[in-house]
């Protein structure tokens, strides 16, 4: 992979002003090109496109347009599809989809386990050569001895592992966090315990295996540290966290599907520990886990509602809000974290790709005007600074801003 240097407002990337096409922002309006920026593509390695088995929650056309929108030149789809993308005849559907009608790079995972069941090793050498990495994501891999295995495979087709850490045991029947709201209001909860008893596990056989691990979605304050004592003693581990743990928790619940993901919200210490993790370099990058459903299925509530949430849409717009404006994290780690750490630890090159924004512009998120199928968002109604006025990929210009938000 190419060397990519750390992003700094005085490189290469920020605007002297001109747009690479229009002067306009796509809404007749003349853009104030002092607030123009120009950005590497954004890569996120972890989101749900659903195609091929659940294409009515999102498909390729839709997923990557939406990936587009927010920024994003390349994204990692995750395996809970069916078929499975087990086998290399499994994961063609896929590999099709993306060939057809993706319009940013589209990098599949393929399965750790047969039909993501925990039971036997799916094909990992046949897929190799056709998948980012592998993940079982949506589902933890319980035994022990399955995931030394998967560890050992990985490492020897020189593999990210990709882990989706959770103790099915300990689960209960929750689907938020297991904290004042939960009690306050009479739902099930979620422990702590459940993500990261699995995450110290998993370090253990990475250390053992020298399997390149990576934490999908950390959630929770003691994930944090034991990653960053497993980094302090040389374990080849990485991990994202997403944009809602960073801004939100559990006080932010409402009983609404839209504030139901998985891992849940956690607690206020949660959120300040995935901050520290952040500024101190434990937690490696941002990942949206997009994660699109239908209306119907999100309008029934904490309980009932499936676990998942859109953020490609909204992912910068809201880190540079509620993290960048006020202080908490400079423009250029943002950057990093976004942009040039999950291309650095997943082997993906960068290229030319661009997105271009206006970062004095303020707009309403509004779900109905999404690109993605997906409409739930705990972010809906709030005003945001940033709109992507265009995505260039490959050379070629995939998102170009057609309305004033």
């Amino acid at each position: 992979m190419e060397n990519q240097t750390p992003f700094s407002l005085n490189s290469s990337f920020v605007s002297d002003g001109r747009l690479p096409h229009s002067p306009k922002d796509g809404s007749g309006d003349a853009v104030d090109f002092s607030s123009i920026v120009v950005f590497p593509g954004f890569c996120d390695v972890h989101v749900h496109f659903r195609e091929p088995g659940f294409s009515y929650k999102e498909d390729m056309a839709t997923g990557t347009l939406a990936a587009a929108r927010g920024g994003y030149t390349a994204v990692c789809t995750m395996p809970n599809l069916n078929p499975v993308p087990d086998s290399p005849e499994h994961l063609k559907p896929q590999l099709d989809a993306i060939r057809e009608k993706a319009l940013i790079h589209v990098y599949p995972y393929g399965a750790i386990t047969v039909a993501e069941l925990g039971q036997e090793l799916a094909d990992l050498s046949g897929l190799a050569s056709s998948v980012i990495a592998f993940s079982d994501d949506g589902k933890g891999v319980q035994s022990d001895s399955m995931m030394r295995q998967a560890m050992e495979q990985a490492k020897k087709l020189g593999k990210v592992l990709a882990a989706h850490c959770e103790v099915n045991e300990l689960l209960h029947g929750g689907y938020i966090h297991d904290g004042a709201y939960a009690v306050a209001h009479g739902h099930r909860g979620i422990c702590s315990e459940s993500e990261y008893l699995q995450i110290k596990r998993d370090l253990d056989l990475a250390a053992e295996t020298g399997c390149s691990y990576h934490v999908c979605h950390v959630s929770a304050k003691e994930s944090v540290e034991l990653i960053r004592q497993a980094k302090a003693r040389g374990v080849d581990v990485t991990c994202e966290t997403g944009p809602h743990y960073l801004v939100m928790d559990d006080t932010f619940l409402q009983e609404d599907g839209r504030f139901k993901m998985n891992p849940p919200l956690r607690s206020p210490a949660d959120r300040e520990a995935l901050l520290e993790g952040i500024l101190d370099g434990t937690i490696d990058m941002i990942a949206t886990d997009h994660a699109p459903h239908s209306p119907d299925e999100k309008s029934r509530g904490l309980e009932k509602s499936p676990f998942g949430i859109v953020g490609l849409e909204t992912a910068f717009p809201i880190l540079y809000t509620k993290l960048v404006k006020p202080g908490i994290l400079s423009l250029e780690k943002l950057i990093h974290l976004m942009a040039y750490a999950p291309r650095q630890r997943f082997g993906i090159p960068l290229g030319e790709d661009t997105c271009t924004w206006d970062l004095s512009k303020t707009w309403t998120i509004d779900p109905t005007k999404f690109a993605s199928k997906g409409r739930s968002t705990p972010f809906e109604g709030e005003t945001v600074l940033g709109t992507c006025l265009q995505t260039v990929c490959d050379g070629k210009t995939v998102w170009s801003a057609q309305e004033k938000y």
